[in-house]
């Protein structure tokens, strides 16, 4: 089992950033990549980025790139989501979530509002 915990979701107006983190703990040597979803209301939640725990691999979707950068710290099994230039359409619950070698989001986080005023 992993258990993950968010933080650092808030209200911030847009054009701010805000830093989240996801601290993993538990049998984290199964985890082969980190990620971080959203979900918005009426909307489905939707993989905004990713980064693997060895290579540091990333992948962002194109609706936060050049925006948003994702790092994470093996020390200290973190993983974190730089989110700058904030949009209102960033409003969402963002989940942080493991993926097994095996390939699936195995493990989530409780989640972490995130709301962007104009």
């Amino acid at each position: 089992q992993v258990q993950l915990v968010e933080s650092g979701g808030g209200l911030v107006q847009a054009g701010g950033s805000l830093r989240l983190s996801c601290a993993a703990s538990g049998r984290t040597s199964s985890s082969y990549a980190m990620g971080w979803f959203r979900q918005a209301p009426g909307k489905e939640r939707e993989l905004i980025a990713r980064i693997t725990w060895n290579s540091g691999n990333t992948y962002f979707v194109d609706s936060v790139k050049g925006r948003f950068t994702i790092s994470r710290d093996n020390a200290k099994n973190t993983v974190y989501l730089q989110m700058n230039s904030l949009k209102p359409e960033d409003t969402a619950v963002y989940y942080c979530a493991a993926r097994t070698f095996l390939g699936s989001w195995e493990y989530w986080g409780q989640g972490t509002q995130v709301t962007v005023s104009s």
